[in-house]
């Protein structure tokens, strides 16, 4: 005689399970409920859900097993109104009653919170409220929902509560963010004197990091070294998630050292812990090493590869995490593991690979235009940062978030698209999201690098100031408009509200002393930063100072500040002091500091053209054809000299020599018109500042050809008389064009704001609110 029971437990394909199915029917022992239940879990188990549904329609005889097995299949399958429909019939067609069992499963399928109370009120009269498993279904259904002042609730009511109770009411607290409350039911568990198991451990240790609390922790590892559960491989990956999140990543090493058993979580884990301490190289070595311990990596690996792939810089790493998500198709068809690589490519200077990621993708949320708005914005692509931000609305109809506001203002801020910008604001306005310090923090300094200071100023005003955003985007606005002083009360007016500076603080802070020439004031501050506030200078404070030493023409102090720094000088600090040698002719200084640059940042074409131009101002032809050959040796381009004029809306943008603009011509003899008149008021054209070796009537029009002149020239020609122009430049403008525009301003009577890499320039009345210090 077949053992149906067995053959029924023991069979693994559905090839095997179609001729049991039929044997059952020819001998007659389908009718047995038994039997006939057990067919129908196997078809659950081997996936094949229609010929489950089948085997409970055709089943002579259902008892509630039958039941809840057939509901427990379709909430399995991810079918939850399914699931709850066959138990409605159940209850008005079935002879049979629910029981203990039936519940915990329905409780499974509610989706929303009306579902939930629904059931929960229908186990209540049904008398389950004293069966712990239904109650502690409850519970986790609650939390699920996010309901947890219900879950609390339920389990306060509870008769009697098992370890699993106090099990799912601790998971509960931790997945609705409630560290402090599950901190409390913890503490009140171990009162009580109820042991913890490793469902208990790993509900719990979520909880140290939110609470900073690593003693927690660390007694809990201790309770679990002596109770023999810390060999338990569930309990080991809680033990290194919370250790690595409480920032002692040496402990999660000898902890995953310590282990015998390393599954996929277990490598997911410690790879995302060192990446999340900033620790890349590692994080990639031991990605290596799980690819040799023989464990396939999932999304979740390939996500937080991709993010330390981008932090370290590693292109050719990159392109092999890239391709193996290409091999699997995750990249298409799963939008975290899409997003994750637009970011990477983004953060790895390549914004047309990101692009491709991007458009390959099926499935797009808000988090990916997002992302690709960020990676054209941080690459310098701004005008693309804004036309997707247009296409994401006008195309797909996605409503911009916060982060997308966060993202597109610095882009607005890049090229001065001020219309743009204030559009924006508008929309911010309109949705609250004003009042989003992160909104307002990019609005402010929108507003600041469109030279709109007073706007800035008044929303500074308006916006929650408890955190330190809002206050380093007003400095640093005060700062590259020139307003030292200023920024420096508002410092002051800063501490007195009780916001406490960060290192942000301060390089807004610094740079507004090297604009406005503030030197002594801004070594105080130095000073003050390391003794009253706590904080250690970095690489970032370090280049401020230089700058400003520079600047004010004291390359002694600023070089011996840089040879007594207890960190290495980067390509920030060295291009500080380079920079002030090129503004006071040091040329030998500059050879130096340039030295130091060609071996930390070599493919930076900035510091060739820096020195280039240094050795061009001396005169010192022979040097600038060595430098420029040893650019052309390491195949790098000058960055082409831009600026750009709002007019109408539109943002026009103006090459240096270009002459592809339509209005060329018109343009030209606005040009030459300029000239003429500046000339009979006593402009003389400084000539030290073409660094090419020419004939005297060729330098006057490479001057006349620079970018800032042209957009001036268009902005005057465009707008009616008295209407200020904006310019934004990309490179630092020359000093030629810097007394040609306080010319142009008299002649024109107009303000002209020109923002170029450094700062902010006011001409108006021949005058120039630089002070010519830049």
């Amino acid at each position: 005689m077949v053992d149906f029971g067995l053959r029924l437990l023991s069979c693994a394909t559905l090839r095997l399970a179609r001729p049991l199915h039929a044997l059952l029917l020819v001998s007659g022992r389908f009718d047995d409920v038994f039997l006939s239940t057990k067919l129908l879990n196997l078809y659950s188990r081997l996936g094949d859900l229609p010929s489950a549904a089948l085997t409970f329609r055709h089943a002579p005889t259902k008892s509630v097993i039958t039941w809840n097995s057939m509901i427990a299949c379709y909430v399995h399958h991810g079918l939850l109104p399914d699931a709850l429909a066959c138990f409605h019939r159940l209850l008005l067609t079935s002879s049979a009653c629910p029981d203990g069992f039936t519940f915990p499963v329905t409780i499974k399928a509610c989706w929303d919170l009306e579902w939930g109370k629904r059931i929960h009120s229908l186990a209540f009269r049904f008398g389950f409220v004293w069966n712990v498993f239904v109650s502690a279904s409850v519970v986790h259904m609650y939390s699920r929902l996010g309901s947890i002042d219900d879950a609390r609730k339920a389990f306060e009511e509870m008769p009697y509560k098992d370890q699993g109770s106090w099990n799912a009411m601790l998971s509960g607290l931790c997945q609705n963010g409630k560290a402090a409350e599950a901190a409390e039911v913890f503490e009140e568990m171990m009162i009580r004197g109820l042991p913890m198991n490793k469902v208990t451990v790993s509900s719990i240790l979520p909880v140290c990091a939110p609470l900073d609390s690593l003693l927690l922790g660390a007694a809990i590892h201790v309770y679990c070294i002596k109770h023999g559960l810390d060999s338990d491989l569930f309990v080991s990956n809680a033990f290194i998630d919370m250790y690595a999140k409480t920032g002692r990543l040496e402990e999660a090493q000898k902890v995953f050292d310590g282990m015998t058993d390393m599954d996929l979580v277990t490598w997911n884990s410690i790879i995302s812990g060192y990446e999340q301490a900033g620790e890349f190289s590692t994080a990639l070595k031991l990605f290596d090493g799980m690819k040799e311990s023989g464990v396939r990596p999932d999304r979740l690996t390939l996500v937080t590869l991709a993010s330390a792939v981008a932090q370290c810089g590693d292109d050719r790493t990159g392109r092999t995490v890239h391709g193996y998500i290409l091999r699997r198709g995750w990249d298409s068809r799963g939008i975290v593991v899409g997003n994750a690589i637009v970011d990477m490519y983004g953060k790895l200077s390549k914004a047309e690979a990101a692009r491709k990621v991007f458009d390959r993708m099926l499935v797009r949320d808000v988090i990916s235009w997002n992302t690709l708005i960020t990676s054209y914005s941080q690459n310098g692509l701004a005008n693309e940062a804004i036309e997707i931000y247009e296409s994401m609305q006008s195309r797909e109809g996605i409503a911009p978030i916060q982060g997308t506001l966060a993202s597109v203002l610095p882009a607005c801020a890049h090229v001065g698209a001020l219309q743009q910008g204030m559009k924006i604001h508008g929309r911010a306005v309109r949705t609250g999201l004003q009042s989003d310090v992160f909104v307002a923090t990019c609005l402010i300094d929108m507003y600041a690098k469109c030279g709109r200071l007073e706007e800035a100023t008044h929303l500074f005003e308006q916006v929650p100031r408890r955190h330190t955003g809002p206050w380093n985007a007003i400095i640093a606005g005060l700062g590259v408009h020139g307003h030292g002083q200023r920024a420096v009360s508002l410092f002051s007016e800063m501490q007195e509200e009780g916001v406490k500076p960060d290192q942000v603080t301060f390089v807004s802070l610094l740079s507004a002393c090297s604009h406005a020439g503030l030197v002594d004031l801004g070594r105080r501050c130095f000073e003050q930063m390391q003794t009253v506030h706590g904080l250690s200078p970095c690489l970032k404070h370090y280049a401020c100072m230089v700058d400003m030493l520079g600047r004010a023409g004291r390359l002694d102090a600023a070089y011996e500040l840089i040879a007594t720094m207890p960190v290495k000088p980067d390509s920030g600090v060295w291009g500080a002091l380079l920079g002030a040698c090129r503004i006071h002719g040091n040329v030998e200084l500059g050879k130096l500091a340039s030295s130091h640059l060609f071996e930390i940042d070599a493919e930076n074409v900035g510091y060739y053209v820096l020195l280039s131009n240094m050795y061009a101002k001396a005169g010192e032809w022979d040097g600038v054809d060595e430098v420029r050959a040893l650019a052309r040796h390491r195949r790098l381009q000058k960055t082409p000299g831009w600026s750009s004029v709002e007019v109408n809306k539109k943002v026009n943008v103006f090459f240096t020599g270009g002459q592809s603009h339509p209005r060329y011509e018109e343009i030209q003899g606005e040009l030459r018109a300029l000239l003429a008149k500046m000339k009979s008021i006593g402009y003389v054209p400084d000539y030290s500042f073409v660094l090419q070796d020419v004939e005297e009537d060729e330098k006057e029009h490479i001057l006349s050809s620079h970018s800032e002149r042209i957009a001036i020239a268009f902005g005057i020609m465009s707008t009616s008389p008295g209407t200020p122009i904006c310019i934004y430049k990309n490179l630092r403008v020359c000093g030629d064009c810097h007394n040609a525009t306080k010319f142009i301003s008299k002649i024109t009577e107009r303000e002209i704001v020109v923002r170029d890499s450094n700062r902010f320039h006011l001409f108006k009345d021949g005058e120039c609110s630089c002070g010519d210090y830049w």
